[in-house]
């Protein structure tokens, strides 16, 4: 058998395959030779800063990865920690940016599927889905397209194949309007005694492909998704993935129940890249080779050649290594459940991927040259800031217009506090999301506790499992949560980068869960341009101390880079800078949780972290940028101190029954977190801020500023004293009492020191502005 031809390619090939030219240097020298087409193109997706991160794995190394409840760090196809009781969870955050900006009902849907197989490889069910998404100006319609199609491909996907989506973020911003970005995170109950790892082992060892047939969908995607969008980024149509839910629903069970015979040895999801990714990476972790033959795949097209083999993305595929002997009892369970099942392959010593087709070596490459050996780029950091940001940092909130206790004008125009709640509330990054949530199953398989809407972040009951016995995991839950602003990345990746982990670790702490461990996925421009690669690294920083100063380590995630679009000069446009952080955290007992919402009249309202009156700059806020059009300033600094002292005394009201609902001031600040409280109880509040408005130059920093380690919370007037006995002994001076919750009929009034009203409005007003938002936009353009 002979290697198929390996002539030179010409610059324009290489450059075709996303290869620059010192890269096909360094490839003909590990070869030896010149690469052939197949080898050419397995180099091109590998070797794509999508499969190999080579721009942000330095980066990537301080992440703090251990911990006592730390089972599967980064490394394999998702993160698991230890709940206790035997009860181990997998979970794991994905992109599929570019997908969705081209095709966005398939690049979303097939983003569901890529990520729930990350799960199930592990031997873990789903359990829940939560998504992270980021869109342009809703006024547009071209997002208005990416936006209603990226949600129909979510709710398809998970809807269909029975997995519920329990929670999630949506953000709109101009700098999304080119390229969406669409983060998946997925959890996931393991169900099988022992972890299910991806290193190939056993030499002789049959391996084993199941699930789907391949086609020529997906091909290269994942160097499409490795550079910049173009307006011919439209002609990479092919290269977005086309997902059957209902065949990945048997691929679950099929899975699930082969795992569990004990006769596999490894299994890989076969997604960016392939069967390319997985024969090398199972191969390369294993520390051994694989021979695959090409002609053993089922196909659903004629006439495919090794290099549409071998780059194709075709959806719901896997890749086993059996135990020999052992592979017709693997082949017989797939069977059962309809899917394909055939032996391609044998684990080697020879540390090589050997690909045959039709009796001939297709392609052979060094296992470790396509997965772990590849290209690592040290790039120069800034040593300063850039001038952006240097700009930016010198904005003060004297440059804003003059208010008082009425409000303020704003050019020719007045505009009372109440206007600006109601503009604040009507804001679709701010208003509710139930036009989207409304279009999942978040209730399929009946463990969704707090559903969408309802709590800072999502809560699943974990069932016991079949298998185990009935008090096993006694009666926790497990809490989720996605987030990230933007806007405090964008002006300050450092400090906000750290201010997501507080946030998201805030969301945790809100619905009584104590935060475990992180999975992010780091959205952000070129790291070759010295702006994109300085914000990188200064959120990777910012994320690794917030990591480590909560105790909450990364299990693992995924970098999506180079999402930026031209603009009609040919500009680059680069999104901002977006480190999404997935958090899970533990509910001991399912009894001592809460939601946002009001649940009594009469109850109390408390402020905990930084009370009225402390120092909270409008630098970076909601409010600066919607009614000031504004976007500069400093975002919030965090103090960690406090952070875990407010969230500790959040969980510990939660456990002990004081606390009935509790919501962290995030965008919008206190008034718009005061005002979701209201609308998610259907309850309204009187409040009275213990301020003085005539005292106060600025009031709009306390009404609408954002920071400060804040969270509301309620707690029932007969508990009052034990409640404020226990802030006094472990928050000091940081909490404060601002009200009670009032009836239904009555005003959200926010008072003076002096009861002087400086907001009167009423549930209708605010429920009109927020729960109608999105829907609006929406019919006012389907209506033009």
């Amino acid at each position: 058998m002979t290697t198929i031809s390996e002539n030179p390619f010409s610059p324009q090939e290489i450059a075709s395959e996303g290869i620059k030219p010192e890269e096909y240097t360094e490839i003909v020298r590990r070869l030896g030779r010149h690469p052939n087409k197949a080898e050419l193109g397995m180099f091109g997706v590998m070797w794509s800063e999508h499969c190999c991160y080579k721009n942000s794995r330095p980066l990537l190394k301080q992440f703090p990865t251990t911990g006592e409840r730390i089972l599967v760090g980064p490394g394999e196809n998702a993160g698991v920690v230890d709940l206790g009781d035997g009860l181990h969870l997998a979970f794991k955050i994905e992109s599929h940016n570019h997908p969705s900006a081209v095709e966005p009902f398939q690049g979303a849907a097939t983003g569901v599927g890529g990520i729930l197989r990350d799960i199930f490889t592990m031997g873990a069910r789903p359990i829940a889905l939560l998504n992270s998404l980021r869109f342009g100006s809703l006024e547009d319609a071209k997002t208005q397209r990416l936006f209603t199609g990226v949600v129909a491909g979510i709710s398809h996907y998970g809807n269909c194949v029975g997995v519920p989506t329990v929670g999630g973020e949506v953000y709109f911003d101009p700098a999304y309007s080119g390229n969406p970005l669409v983060n998946v995170m997925a959890l996931g109950l393991m169900e099988t005694p022992e972890i299910v790892k991806s290193g190939a082992a056993g030499i002789g060892n049959p391996v084993l492909y199941v699930g789907s047939t391949t086609g020529r969908d997906g091909m290269g995607g994942a160097s499409f998704a490795s550079a910049e969008l173009s307006e011919q980024s439209l002609d990479n149509r092919p290269a977005v993935q086309v997902g059957d839910p209902f065949l990945e629903k048997s691929l679950i069970e099929a899975c699930l129940e082969a795992f569990k015979t004990g006769a596999v040895v490894a299994a890989q999801d076969m997604g960016a890249a392939g069967i390319t990714c997985s024969t090398s990476e199972m191969a390369a972790k294993g520390g051994v080779g694989i021979e695959f033959d090409l002609d053993k795949i089922p196909v659903r097209e004629l006439g495919m050649i090794p290099y549409e083999y071998l780059l194709s993305e075709s959806q719901e595929r896997m890749l086993f290594v059996a135990h020999k002997g052992r592979e017709q009892e693997l082949i017989d369970i797939f069977h059962r459940w309809g899917l394909q099942a055939v032996v391609a392959g044998t684990v080697i010593s020879e540390p090589v991927v050997r690909i045959f087709f039709r009796g001939q070596v297709a392609a052979e490459i060094p296992a470790e040259a396509l997965a772990e050996n590849t290209p690592l780029y040290e790039r120069e950091l800034l040593t300063e800031p850039p001038e952006y940001a240097q700009k930016a940092w010198q904005w003060s909130s004297d440059s804003l217009p003059p208010c008082n206790s009425e409000g303020l004008e704003i050019g020719e125009i007045w505009q009372s506090w109440n206007d600006i709640l109601l503009t604040l509330l009507d804001t679709p990054t701010i208003a509710s999301k139930s036009w989207v949530y409304r279009q999942y199953d978040h209730q399929v398989q009946n463990n969704t506790v707090l559903l969408p809407g309802g709590a800072d972040a999502a809560v699943v009951r974990l069932r016991p499992l079949e298998t185990a016995s009935p008090s096993r995991g006694g009666n926790k839950a497990v809490a989720a949560t996605v987030d990230c602003n933007p806007r405090y990345v964008y002006l300050d990746p450092y400090e906000g980068a750290k201010a997501v982990v507080a946030e998201a670790a805030r969301n945790l702490s809100c619905v009584g869960a104590e935060p475990l461990a992180v999975t992010d996925n780091l959205n952000f421009g070129s790291p070759e341009k010295p702006i994109g690669y300085w914000q990188l690294a200064s959120a990777c920083r910012g994320l690794s101390e917030g990591c480590r100063e909560l105790s909450t380590p990364v299990t693992g995630g995924n970098v999506s880079l180079y999402n930026e679009t031209f603009d009609a000069e040919g500009n680059p446009q680069p999104i901002y800078p977006t480190p999404v952080v997935g958090m899970v955290g533990l509910i001991p007992d399912l009894t001592k949780i809460c939601g946002q919402g009001w649940q009594n009249v009469g109850d109390i309202i408390y402020l905990l972290g930084l009370p009225v009156g402390a120092k909270i700059e409008l630098g970076a806020s909601e409010y600066l940028a919607t009614i000031h059009n504004t976007v500069t300033g400093k975002p919030p600094r965090v103090d960690f101190d406090l952070e875990r002292r407010v969230q500790n005394a959040c969980r510990e009201g939660i456990r002990a029954g004081w606390v009935r609902s509790a919501h962290d001031c995030a965008e919008g600040g206190l008034i718009v977190a005061l005002a979701e409280c209201c609308l998610s109880g259907n309850l309204s509040a009187e409040v009275n801020l213990g301020i003085s408005a005539n005292q106060l130059t600025r009031l709009d920093e306390v009404l609408f500023g954002e920071g400060g380690a804040r969270i509301l919370v309620s707690v029932g007037s007969q508990l009052q004293e034990v409640w404020e006995s226990y802030l006094q002994e472990h928050l000091g001076i940081e909490w404060q009492k601002l009200g009670v919750v009032a009836n239904l009929d009555t005003e959200l009034k926010i008072l003076d020191t002096e009861n002087q009203p400086l907001i009167t409005v009423t549930i209708k007003e605010m429920s009109d502005r927020y729960f109608s938002a999105i829907a609006k936009r929406l019919s006012m353009h389907t209506n033009t």
